[in-house]
Parts: C-alpha cells; sequence; structure tokens
C-alpha cells in the first residue's frame, strides 16, 4: 500500500479539475480525498503502489484543457486503510495563489443542450458546467466555491443539485451551475428602465429592436455591449455618432463559423483560435471590396483590410445571434475613452442617449472584464488586448520574489502583483485619463491585493508624473511606508518580453511606439537599449524633432510631418500647403520657432505619422494609430522596389537620421509617385534600421516591443531580416506588445533589483 499527499498549483479551480481527480481517482480503485485550497488543490491518495504512481502520472498527463499545472509536490504518508475517495469542503487556510482560469467560452456540449428542445435548458442563457462558463468575472474570493462567487445569490434547484453531486456528471462540482428554474434571467428596458419583456420575450424583443436599426446594450459576460446591425451602415452610422467613435473600427459578432468564412478569409489556425475555450476577437482578412463575400458594412472598418471578428462565447451570445440570423457589431459598453459598465442602473445613466434598448439580466458582474483581441502573427497566435478568456492567467518568473505591484501607464491600463513565483496580470481596463478610468484603476489594486490576500514590499510605476497609475503609485507608497520605483516606459516594453520568454539579458531591445517620458525629460519612443537585469543602457534612438501642439499631434499626423519638416528648413508652404489653413500654418510655425508647447520627442510611431501625412495616406486621424496603420495598409504585401535611406549615425548613443529618408520621400512625392510605394520603402528603411542596429550592437538576443511592432508587415519583414544573420528575434506574444504590457515590465524590472540587492547582501565586496 502506497498514500501520497499531493499538492498541485496553478490554474486547477473553475476547471472541473477535482471531478477530473474524483474519477481518475475511483477508475483505479483508490481512496482518499481531494480539496480546493486558497494556494491550488490538495490530494491524499492510496492503494496499491503502481496503481497509485499511475494516477500520479495521469495527473499531468491527463488534466482536463483548461486547467495548467504550474507545481507538484508529493509527500509520501502512512496509510489509513480508507475505502473511498471523496471530495471535502474547501481548505481557506493556505495562503492565496493565482489558481483560478479565466472565463472560458461555452462548451460543444452546452450549446447542444441549449439547442435541443426537451433539453432542461433548452434556450437558456446562463447555461454551463465545469468546462466553460463565468470564472474571473464572478469570483468574489478563494478557494473558489459557489458561496465565494456571484452566484451564491441563486440557491440550486433539486435537480441541479442533483447534477452538482452526481460524480458522473458534466457538472459535478460546477461552481455557477444554473437553469431556468433557478438561476439567473433576462429582461429587456426601455433607457427609462421600464421593463418590455422577460425570458424568451426579451430576448425577441431585442432582436427585433436591432434588426430594426436601434441600438442594443447587452449585459453580457463581463460588463455592457453595444451592438447593432452590422450589414446596415444606417445603423452602424448611428451607433458612430452616439458612441463619439467616428472612425475606429468595430468588432463584428458572427452566428456561427459558416457565417464568418462567408464574411471573412480565415486560415485553418485562425479558425483553432477563434473555436477555443478563450474566443477573442481576432484580426482577419477581409475580402476585397465590392466583393460578394462583403457582407459586413463597409463602415464597420472603414479603410481596413482587417476585420475584428468573433463567435458567440456565452449562450446569451448564441441566441441573440441565432435569432438576428445575420453579423452583429459587437463592441464595449461605454463611451470612447471610459471603462465599461457592468451594472445595469449605471449602464442606463452613462449610456442613455447611445442605446435605445437594454437586454439585462440579474447575475452580479464582480469585476469588468472586455473582450480579448489578438492576431495571427509570423509565429503564432499574438495577443493585442489581454481580457477575458487570458486574464487572470499567472506567468511564472522561475524564482519566488517578493510581493511587488506594477501599476502601467495611461493607456491600455493593467496591473500587476506577484506571488510567490508568479504574476497575476489583470484584465485591460482601457484608458485611465477620465475620473471613471483612475476609480477603475485603484479598484483593480484593491480586488487583486484583496483576492490574492496579498502586500506589496515595493510599487514600480511609470517615470511620466501626470499618469493615473503613477499617482497612484505615490499616494499608495507613502501609506504603505513601501519603496516606489520609477521604470522608464521603454524599459518597460523590453522587460515585459524578457519576462515572458524568461531571458535575463543581455539582450538587445528595440522599443518603437508612440511616445514615454524619457530619463532625460523628452519623449522617446524610436528606441534601442541595452537591457540586463534591472538596468538598460540606451544605445540608438531616432534624431529627435518637435510636435507642436503636443498631445495634439496624436491626432493629427499633419503636426508631426510639420516638425519633422521644421528641423529641416522650415519649407511647409511647399510640402504642406494642403494640410493647413495660412492661419494654422503660423501659428504652429511660431510654437516651433520658440519651443512653446512643441516637445522633442524620438518617437517611431509619430514618424510613421508624419509620413503618412507627407506621402499624402492620412493628414488628420480620428483615433490614435490610425495613420500609423494607414501606411500600413498603403504599403501591402508587395515588396518595395528600395529602402529609403535612414542612417545611423556614429555616437553613444547613436542617432537614426530621419533627413535623408524625408528628403528622398519628398523627392518621390514631387514626382507623382504612388502612395504604397513610399510606404514600401519607409517600411523597408525601418528593417534595414532594426538590422543595422543588431548588427551594430552585436547581442545574439534581440526583443522587438511597443506599439508600433503591432504592425504585421514590420514585424513579420524585421524578424526574417535578424533571423537571416542568426539573432534570435523574441516578441510578446501572451501579453500585448503595447502599452497593456506596461505593468508585467515594471514588476519585472523590479524583481530584478530585488534580486540584485539580495545577491549583494549575501555577497558583499
Amino acid at each position: 500500500m502506497l498514500r501520497l499527499a499531493i499538492t498541485v498549483q496553478g490554474v486547477v479551480q473553475g476547471v472541473g479539475f477535482r471531478p477530473f481527480v474524483h474519477a481518475a481517482a475511483t477508475a483505479r480503485g483508490l481512496a482518499g480525498w481531494v480539496r480546493n485550497r486558497t494556494d491550488g488543490v490538495r490530494i491524499e491518495v492510496e492503494g496499491p503502489a503502481p496503481l497509485v504512481e499511475d494516477f500520479q502520472r495521469a495527473l499531468e498527463r491527463e488534466a482536463p484543457p483548461a486547467a495548467r499545472l504550474a507545481r507538484i509536490y508529493v509527500e509520501q504518508q502512512a496509510p489509513r486503510y480508507e475505502e473511498d475517495f471523496h471530495i471535502l469542503d474547501s481548505d481557506p487556510g493556505a495562503p492565496p495563489r493565482p489558481s483560478v482560469p479565466a472565463d472560458l467560452a461555452t462548451c460543444p456540449e452546452c450549446l447542444a443542450e441549449v439547442a435541443t428542445p426537451g433539453e432542461r435548458r433548452f434556450r437558456y442563457p446562463f447555461t454551463n458546467c465545469t468546462r466553460c462558463g463565468p470564472r474571473w468575472s464572478l469570483i468574489e474570493s478563494l478557494p473558489y466555491d459557489r458561496a465565494r462567487t456571484a452566484m451564491q445569490r441563486f440557491a440550486m434547484c433539486a435537480d441541479c443539485e442533483a447534477e452538482y453531486r452526481d460524480a458522473r456528471d458534466r457538472r459535478f462540482h460546477a461552481q455557477p451551475i444554473a437553469c431556468p428554474a433557478c438561476g439567473p434571467s433576462v429582461r429587456l428596458l426601455t433607457p427609462e428602465g421600464r421593463q418590455l419583456g422577460e425570458g424568451e420575450a426579451a430576448l425577441r424583443g431585442a432582436v427585433e429592436g436591432v434588426l430594426a436599426g436601434r441600438v442594443l446594450a447587452l449585459q453580457g459576460l463581463g460588463g455592457f455591449q453595444l451592438l447593432v446591425d452590422a450589414t446596415s451602415p444606417e445603423a452602424v452610422a448611428r451607433l458612430r455618432q452616439r458612441k463619439r467613435r467616428p472612425e475606429k473600427p468595430f468588432a463584428v459578432m458572427f452566428p456561427s463559423l459558416v457565417a464568418l468564412r462567408a464574411a471573412c478569409m480565415p486560415t485553418p489556425a485562425e479558425e483553432a483560435m477563434l473555436t477555443s475555450p478563450a474566443a477573442p476577437i481576432l484580426l482577419l482578412r477581409k475580402p476585397p471590396p465590392g466583393s460578394a463575400r462583403a457582407l459586413v458594412a463597409e463602415t464597420v472598418a472603414p479603410g481596413n483590410p482587417w476585420l475584428g471578428a468573433l463567435l458567440p462565447y456565452t449562450p446569451l451570445h448564441r441566441l441573440l445571434l441565432e435569432l438576428a440570423e445575420r453579423p452583429l457589431v459587437c463592441t464595449s459598453g461605454n463611451l470612447s475613452d471610459e471603462p465599461l459598465c457592468t451594472e445595469p442602473a449605471e449602464a442606463l445613466e452613462r449610456l442613455h442617449g447611445v442605446a435605445d434598448l437594454f437586454l439585462v439580466h440579474d447575475r452580479p458582474i464582480l469585476r469588468p472584464v472586455d473582450d480579448s483581441v489578438a492576431r495571427m502573427g509570423p509565429d503564432g497566435p499574438l495577443v493585442l488586448r489581454r481580457a477575458r478568456g487570458y486574464a487572470p492567467l499567472p506567468l511564472s518568473l522561475g524564482a519566488d520574489i517578493p510581493c511587488l505591484l506594477g501599476l502601467g501607464g495611461q493607456l491600455k491600463g493593467t496591473v500587476s502583483l506577484s506571488t510567490g513565483d508568479q504574476v497575476v496580470v489583470s484584465q485591460h481596463l482601457g484608458d485611465l485619463g477620465s475620473l471613471e478610468g483612475s476609480r477603475l484603476l485603484e479598484r483593480t489594486v484593491e480586488d487583486l491585493l484583496r483576492l490574492l490576500e496579498a502586500r506589496p514590499v515595493a510599487i514600480a510605476c511609470d517615470l511620466h508624473p501626470d499618469y493615473a497609475s503613477t499617482r497612484l503609485g505615490e499616494r499608495l507608497a507613502a501609506s504603505w511606508g513601501v519603496p516606489l520605483l520609477r521604470v522608464q516606459h521603454h524599459h518597460a516594453h523590453i522587460a515585459a518580453g524578457m519576462a515572458e520568454h524568461g531571458l535575463s539579458g543581455p539582450v538587445l531591445g528595440l522599443a518603437w511606439d508612440g511616445a514615454g517620458l524619457g530619463a532625460d525629460g523628452t519623449l522617446w519612443g524610436g528606441e534601442a537599449l541595452v537591457v540586463e537585469g534591472a538596468r538598460f543602457r540606451r544605445v540608438a534612438h531616432l534624431r529627435p524633432f518637435r510636435l507642436p501642439g503636443g498631445e495634439r499631434a496624436l491626432r493629427e499626423p499633419r503636426r508631426a510631418a510639420l516638425g519633422l519638416l521644421h528641423e529641416l528648413d522650415g519649407t511647409v508652404a511647399t510640402h504642406l500647403r494642403e494640410a493647413f489653413t495660412p492661419r494654422e500654418a503660423d501659428v504652429l510655425a511660431a510654437m516651433l520657432e520658440r519651443g512653446l508647447q512643441s516637445p522633442l520627442t524620438t518617437s517611431m510611431g509619430r514618424l510613421f505619422d508624419a509620413v503618412a501625412a507627407l506621402s499624402g495616406v492620412r493628414a488628420q486621424a480620428g483615433f490614435e494609430g490610425q495613420a500609423a496603420m494607414a501606411l500600413e495598409f498603403a504599403a501591402g504585401e508587395h515588396e518595395a522596389e528600395a529602402p529609403y535611406p535612414l542612417p545611423l549615425r556614429n555616437g553613444e548613443p547613436a542617432v537614426a537620421d530621419w533627413e535623408p529618408l524625408i528628403q528622398a520621400l519628398l523627392v518621390d512625392r514631387e514626382r507623382g509617385a504612388p502612395a504604397s510605394l513610399m510606404a514600401g520603402r519607409f517600411h523597408a528603411a525601418l528593417v534595414r534600421l532594426a538590422e543595422a542596429l543588431a548588427l551594430r550592437v552585436g547581442l545574439p538576443h534581440v526583443v522587438l516591443s511597443g506599439g508600433c511592432f503591432q504592425n504585421l508587415r514590420l514585424l513579420r519583414d524585421t524578424q526574417a531580416r535578424l533571423r537571416a544573420h542568426g539573432f534570435e528575434v523574441w516578441t510578446p506574444r501572451q501579453y500585448p506588445p503595447n502599452d497593456g504590457g506596461l505593468s508585467l515590465g515594471q514588476l519585472a524590472v523590479a524583481a530584478r533589483r530585488y534580486e540584485e540587492e539580495r545577491n549583494v547582501s549575501r555577497h558583499p565586496r
């Protein structure tokens, strides 16, 4: 006889792990028990030694698909000669560790039940089991039990209770279990809160409104979404006007994979990602304009060859889309730059004047969780917005570190918290510039600290003093009496990529993005850094230029172009005459001459904007990054004739001089070259610059990060060029290369600094 005590840590709660353990033990005739603990799952199992050893191997070999086993501790104990195997009540006594999965898309078995007449859950919008359904959006505390979730207010009926207790049932210990008799329900409301219907009538009324061109606010899994008919230009225009989102692309939800194939061109790998438990919004190739396959209105993603597509990931979405029998725009339920609405009362207030109908339910949403966004990159999936389906899955740092808190930046906010050897990065929080955004940041910090019962010994934030995250870091550090580590923006970008791939350095990091405050007080963004441990060295950057009006240049690429031309010879009238009125040109020229509200920058993102304006692609932008996206689309897939010259001048740091590039581009413009040629030559110039930087620095590992590397052409061509020289090239994949990865990078720098200080204290000179 052999008895083992086994502790399993990782994502092992809310994924059917205890039922799996129970089935694996009873199938082998073993005795003992399994229970949830705040740090994972504890198992005690006994029986004939060969069978116990086979059970131990099965834990890793046969675990549920959504489980992620990080560590398994095994200890031999004296046999107790028990007869049965049981699932015991949870033990809340151990220190909490990340053990809960992300919200999981509805599994095929549950979808089949919802679609089958006569089934108990036929057309029930909240059907789920141990393999699918809400998790992160409804957990209140650990360990993961129904009494610690938003489902605690719903008492199980006798039928659900029987399923929950039956070890042979798919819903054995499924914490969000529910049915029409005992679970949440839906209601349809007017903007004034008057009820129009409930249950099936509410679903049908909501879809009738959408098909009539109205805007529906839907209380989904992690917050409200706004839905309109994606085939109707008029409905899309109405949503754009009300949401104050004039041009930024909308995501589209399709009723099925068959319907999606009729409107997009997914690859088999992309289809696998769309139908995975994460079920993100995935950027897919659109058919050519005017194609018979172009079912979605062009105004959904104007001028964009990509469409953000997704499939229904809850039964509620599936029922609505089946009734609609067409694709629907499905976008975040907020005004631009504001956080998601999560509660009906909040939505009725904040979305008043935006939505015509409100489809709500009574299952509380404990934290806002937006849809994730991803695309297929050269090496596989790339997560661009990490939320539903991915957060809060932890990342292992490979060694225990103290509890640290990273607060991220101002845009695409996230929060990171370390516990043991793992880091939890929160779901995407959005932009934090509004009062609601800064409050959401603070609530998210409180939520993570409470859930993991953590108290940070240090806080990491950005250098920028005016970010909401920096101000919160200053308040918390003063209140808790802990150090505040300010991490340079681009250092954090590279450190996040290093942490994800387990790199300690030295690496060459190319951090190309919009802008972040540099160590010298200017706005960096076209940086080459050598990063090792907690330190970085700036080895090269773009030649600086001024941005007249500062942040206004984010929406006006013409201003970045004006800043470049001013650095050359002030040829505003010749090359940008059509972009400015005479009055505007005079005012901005005077600002540049005096350096008034015209900060210096080395931003690669603003160089993209300037080239977009000078090449005639885009002089004004409806949202940040639109001009750079348009330039990428203009370049297309065609090889450029020759890259523009972008020499790397000698020095420490070296300077990438864009002047020859701009001069050559202006020559092309004067001779009437097509924008596609100019865009292609520009992209090729950046690839050659990356090559020159890597060859000059000579380190074998190169990390590419920052928002510019969301550009698929730039990423693909840079990777290929560097790998042809034998460099190992790393890019963020599980975490965004944009500012959504900053909090992870900040925490990684703080962890490295702690490790170095600990080593110094152990081995003083």
